[in-house]
């Protein structure tokens, strides 16, 4: 478990991400909009709730995106912005992350998470709509998918695992996790701003290859509320949807990323997605070579591509 530690001590934001945070996709490209689609005004959904808001761009079938750890919906304007000519799609803020309020301390931060996503659905009238995932959010929709069946029409995660821990090893289960998730946790809590700036500095680069990106990380990192991100981690370290993998009856897509060239290598990666995906019956597993986590950001043209097969399917 030593390289847990070091992982933790390293990075704290990097263990929520791969099992949740998303990112921007920011440069000219990325937010780039059809020239043919026609302008749509964002509404705020009149939802309310203490855990998340929805912002609603588009019209057509409904697609949920869910961001992950720090991360403001901005993560997801690129894709909202090119899906809403010929989708409604709904943007979803996470409490306590980017600036929004916090006001549940170090309460449990997922499965109220997943409850709330389960509410608005429900409420807004949507029918079995896609949830598309990054991260932390990837994690959400499968345990969405998995409490709640009837209410969701299809799931992407977006380089995400069923349990984040288990990318230490497979012999780490949740029980064990615990001490390394509470260690994470203290250390986001405890760091000062200057030392904590540094780390998800460093935590960014390894994370995506687009500079943009790793600014916009580490600016919504310091605009998140310390405790929010302290029950996050902790929750993803130890949340494993393994279990009710086998039972589900949702078509999942699970994209991950791969990287040569600093990143994960792509036949560590494979092994990993399908080891952790191994009981999830009729899984599509879609690697991404040549990028890092936020694959939105490195490969926003094969992910435009993907997300597009992922809805016509």
């Amino acid at each position: 478990m030593l390289h847990l530690r070091h992982f933790v001590a390293r990075s704290t934001l990097r263990a929520v991400c791969l099992a949740s945070a998303s990112l921007l996709v920011v440069g000219a490209a990325a937010f780039a909009v059809r020239a043919e689609a026609a302008p749509v005004a964002a509404v705020q959904s009149a939802f309310a709730s203490d855990r998340l808001s929805v912002e609603v761009v588009g019209s057509g079938p409904d697609v949920i995106l869910i961001p992950g750890l720090a991360s403001s919906r901005e993560v997801w304007r690129a894709a909202a912005e090119r899906l809403k000519a010929t989708h409604r799609v709904h943007l979803v803020q996470l409490a306590g992350f980017a600036g929004e309020p916090w006001t549940h301390g170090d309460g449990p931060f997922v499965e109220p998470v997943v409850g709330e996503l389960a509410r608005y659905i429900g409420e807004a009238g949507l029918e079995r709509p896609a949830v598309i995932g990054h991260s932390m959010g990837g994690l959400t929709a499968l345990l969405l998918a998995q409490a709640e069946p009837g209410l969701v029409g299809r799931v992407m995660s977006v380089d995400s695992l069923p349990f984040f821990s288990a990318m230490f090893g497979p012999q780490v289960t949740a029980e064990n996790a615990q001490p390394f998730a509470a260690q994470a946790a203290a250390g986001i809590l405890s760091a000062d701003e200057a030392s904590f700036r540094a780390q998800q500095a460093q935590t960014a680069v390894g994370m995506a290859r687009d500079p943009a990106t790793r600014e916009a990380m580490v600016e919504w990192s310091m605009d998140t509320d310390r405790q929010a991100m302290a029950a996050a981690i902790r929750d993803v370290m130890t949340t494993d949807a393994r279990p009710g993998l086998a039972a589900m009856t949702t078509p999942v897509w699970a994209v991950y990323a791969s990287d040569a060239d600093g990143g994960a290598p792509a036949a560590g990666s494979d092994a990993l997605w399908g080891r952790e995906y191994a009981a999830l019956p009729e899984v599509r597993l879609i690697r991404v070579d040549g990028t890092r986590h936020f694959i939105m950001a490195d490969q926003p043209a094969r992910f435009a591509e993907l997300v597009d097969q992922f809805l016509a399917d």
